[in-house]
């Protein structure tokens, strides 16, 4: 018989050797709030998408995703696509959990778990890109890769977000010439050129990091920013800005708001990044809200 919640996790994220695994500490921990759970693991090959549309097939009635931000997005692309409705839950395990906190639950495990057993549920619309959905952001440029620089320095030194930042230092001394993109925001075109394109679809990330736009985002729209500096030393002056929650629009960022926005790149495919994960896609770029809703658990007094 298939338990009612399906844990999608990796369970090779370094657990030091001798010590529980994460996929038994989950086991226990959910077995332990008394909730039935299946676990489904990722990695050698398969993804945290693939684990949970397995996990759909079998019948589970809500698909936890316990990791980061790119866990939780895979699992939530799956969903979103999938035939059969399933409940998104999620125990956060990453280094920023942007979608987790902005939801407001709980980053310690044994609290997450217990949103589980509470049964609230929220309506939750995340982004689509070229039909593949995204929870915080979609970028072009530099931010990939600032990604595929991060990831050697993780294989190296651990997660941490010394580590994150310092990945930033290392493309932007990397960097190559600005895209050039044409981008059209309902119906509206633009053209200009620039290193970043970054377009978010959580408001809690944009309040984080001091930017404009939340408004636009809780009102069901999208956010989208270019970076305005061309040169390293501008792009570190924004970086650094950005990191200490002051940015300034006009001199860091240019910002426009849109429901649906259209990228063209001017090449056959692009290298995009959601939520952390890089992909390659065919341009141009069609970004928009999704036009399915998940549904995910959340503490009782985020509800509704």
């Amino acid at each position: 018989m298939t338990a009612p919640f399906a844990v999608v996790v990796n369970p090779a994220s370094g657990e030091p050797a001798g010590r529980e695994g994460r996929t038994e500490r989950l086991r226990r921990r959910f077995a332990e709030a008394g909730l039935e759970a299946d676990i489904h693991p990722t990695g050698r090959g398969r993804s945290p998408g693939e684990a949970a549309r397995a996990a759909v097939r079998s019948g589970a009635a809500t698909v936890v995703a316990a990791g980061g931000d790119g866990t939780v997005s895979g699992v939530a692309d799956a969903l979103v696509a999938a035939p059969r409705p399933a409940r998104l839950g999620v125990v956060p395990l990453g280094t920023f959990n942007y979608f987790a906190r902005g939801l407001g639950l709980p980053l310690d495990e044994d609290r997450a778990i217990a949103v589980l057993a509470g049964g609230h549920l929220r309506e939750v619309h995340p982004g689509c890109v070229n039909g593949r959905v995204f929870l915080n952001n979609m970028s072009l440029g530099l931010y990939p890769s600032i990604l595929e620089r991060r990831e050697g320095i993780y294989a190296r030194w651990g997660r941490s977000r010394i580590a994150a930042y310092w990945s930033v230092v290392l493309a932007l001394a990397g960097m190559q010439r600005p895209m050039r993109l044409s981008l059209t925001l309902d119906g509206r075109t633009r053209r200009l050129r620039t290193p970043l394109l970054f377009v978010a679809r959580s408001a809690f990330q944009l309040e984080t990091y001091n930017l404009e736009g939340a408004e636009a985002v809780r009102a069901g729209g999208l956010a989208v920013f270019a970076a305005s500096g061309t040169r390293r030393r501008d792009l570190a002056r924004a970086a650094l800005a950005l990191a200490r929650g002051k940015p300034e629009r006009g001199d860091h960022f240019a910002l426009g708001t849109a429901r649906r926005l259209v990228i063209g790149t001017g090449r056959s495919r692009s290298l995009v990044a959601r939520d952390g994960e890089r992909e390659w896609m065919q341009t141009p770029l069609r970004v928009a809200p999704a036009r399915s809703a998940l549904d995910v658990h959340v503490p009782q007094e985020d509800a509704g």
